[in-house]
């Protein structure tokens, strides 16, 4: 497999610490689809072709487990949805889904709009007046999402909740690109915000349980708090359910609010630097929406708003970096895997991978109007993963951003501050670095 040798492996993980995603596009234009990266005393073998895609997370998925990265954010999630593998991943998945299930996903509607219409009129207030963080009001707005639609609990309680998840990522991220070579009792600021943040996000699950409980009506709820309790009741060692619950639940929650809280900001940042497009989203919700909330016939009108959404998501796919460990020696694209190889898919190269995107680095909706995008390979384009492992949450955190989108450019127009420069930053999911501060106008 090509790639850079081995004694550029210190010049690599210095550049990798520096700009991780520049990395991954050089060396897949310098060296195709299959490149094996030495980092030290690891070695990633890197593919990027919709073949590769396909192979690893759908035809041979079995073969391959969570891999590196997502190894070291199983301090804070343990073993939730997102770390575990083989049969408890089977299990939870078997609890889970059915919060998921199309139907219930649409009797949520009308409370995800609500939510989407008091953002717009919360942004409301702030016309004429100094700049307000994106980032940090689509937080808010996703975490009372997920409150209202999966958990049936007002999460506004929590103050700080972002901030704890914050401090996860950048933890989980910092022990990846130093390979674990900090030993985690070392009291570095960085471990010590990890410790304080972990805490309090076990006390909010705690509460979430022991509020639900109290409710008396597990029974016959259908959120995932009451499902959870149900399926964890049945574990043999009552510690081992009750940790099993804490993964579960931190798990959705930093899951169910920052991927869409991501492609939300990206959304708007995108919309401002071309006019043009903000005006055609401006335009569709004011004919699909009139003056009323949105409803949840609405989602298949707003045809220009999925499309940008669709953009936005290839552009800065919300989970950038799919890794895997291989668990039997295997082949890949002609290429040959050893057994406990480090095997990495990266959404953001894939997306931009020019035999399949044309002018890959443009901001160009229309590339999902239907009539044009017929031709693409299925795994060109995997902004929700793929196979076993595709994203159960696909469907709210579309429709979620399709009414935050409608439900603030029909009413408004928002500008990032002049001179400031927007950082893509990539933790377990890709953000942008520091907020997005954007004044807020009539539309």
């Amino acid at each position: 497999m090509p790639g850079p040798s081995r004694w550029s492996a210190p010049q690599l993980l210095t550049r990798m610490a520096r700009n991780r995603l520049e990395v991954m596009l050089s060396v897949s234009a310098q060296y195709g689809d299959a490149v094996r990266l030495p980092l030290g005393p690891k070695t990633l073998h890197f593919f990027n072709h919709p073949d590769h895609a396909k192979y690893l997370l759908a035809e041979n998925s079995t073969n391959y487990h969570k891999g590196i990265g997502l190894v070291h954010a199983r301090r804070t999630l343990g073993d939730g949805l997102l770390t575990s593998e083989g049969e408890l991943w089977h299990k939870q998945r078997k609890t889970i889904q059915p919060v998921f299930q199309a139907r219930r996903i649409a009797r949520q509607a009308d409370a995800v709009a609500d939510e989407a219409v008091k953002l717009a009129r919360r942004l409301g207030t702030h016309v004429g007046g100094g700049p307000v963080d994106i980032r940090h009001e689509m937080t808010e707005l996703t975490l009372g999402v997920l409150g209202r639609s999966l958990l049936d609990a007002d999460l506004s309680e929590y103050q700080g909740i972002g901030d704890s998840f914050e401090a996860v990522q950048d933890q989980a991220m910092f022990e990846m690109m130093s390979l674990s070579s900090v030993p985690t009792w070392v009291p570095l600021p960085k471990q010590l915000r990890f410790r304080r943040a972990r805490a309090d996000l076990q006390v909010i699950v705690d509460k979430l349980v022991a509020d639900r409980k109290a409710r008396g009506d597990v029974a016959t709820s259908d959120d995932v708090v009451s499902r959870l309790i149900e399926s964890t009741a049945q574990e043999a060692d009552p510690a081992v359910g009750r940790q099993r619950m804490r993964d579960e639940l931190v798990t959705l929650l930093l899951a169910g609010h920052e991927t869409t809280a991501s492609t939300l900001s990206w959304t708007f940042y995108l919309a401002d630097q071309h006019p043009e497009i903000w005006q055609r989203l401006h335009e569709e919700a004011v004919e699909v929406l009139g003056d009323r909330t949105p409803v949840y016939e609405d989602l298949h009108k707003l045809r220009y708003t999925a499309m940008v959404v669709d953009e936005v998501m290839r552009l800065y796919p919300p989970v950038w970096l799919l890794p895997r460990l291989a668990v039997a020696d295997d082949e890949v694209g002609g290429f040959h895997v050893p057994a406990g190889a480090d095997v990495v898919l990266c959404p953001y190269t894939l997306h931009r991978h020019p035999e399949f995107w044309p002018d890959p680095h443009r901001f160009d909706p229309e590339r999902f109007d239907p009539a044009r995008s017929t031709d693409r390979p299925r795994y060109a384009y995997i902004p929700f993963g793929a196979g076993p492992r595709f994203c159960v949450g696909n469907n709210l955190g579309m429709m979620e951003t399709a009414f935050v989108i409608a439900a603030v450019a029909r009413d408004l127009r928002l500008t990032m501050v002049p001179g400031y420069q927007v950082v893509p930053e990539p933790m377990l999911t890709l953000r942008i670095k520091g907020g997005l501060p954007m004044t807020v106008s009539k539309a």
